[in-house]
């Protein structure tokens, strides 16, 4: 004796609260995108140059620390 029946309730759900629909495929990356700076851009005297910057603020709040 088969027993068969319907999973129809006559409504829809809709899993797709409020979220931006994304226009690419699921398995692939996010296109890149234009950054407004790089680091692959600078030259090496301005890499040197943020590299001590961030250096010396790191620095700085472990001084602090330290007080």
């Amino acid at each position: 004796m088969a027993h068969t029946h319907s999973h129809g309730s006559g409504h829809h759900h809709d899993h797709h609260h409020g979220h931006v629909h994304h226009s690419h495929d699921p398995a692939t990356p996010h296109p890149a995108q234009a950054a407004p700076w790089s680091i692959l851009r600078m030259t090496v005297a301005t890499r040197v140059a943020a590299a001590v910057a961030v250096s010396a603020g790191l620095w700085g709040i472990v001084w602090l620390a330290m007080r």
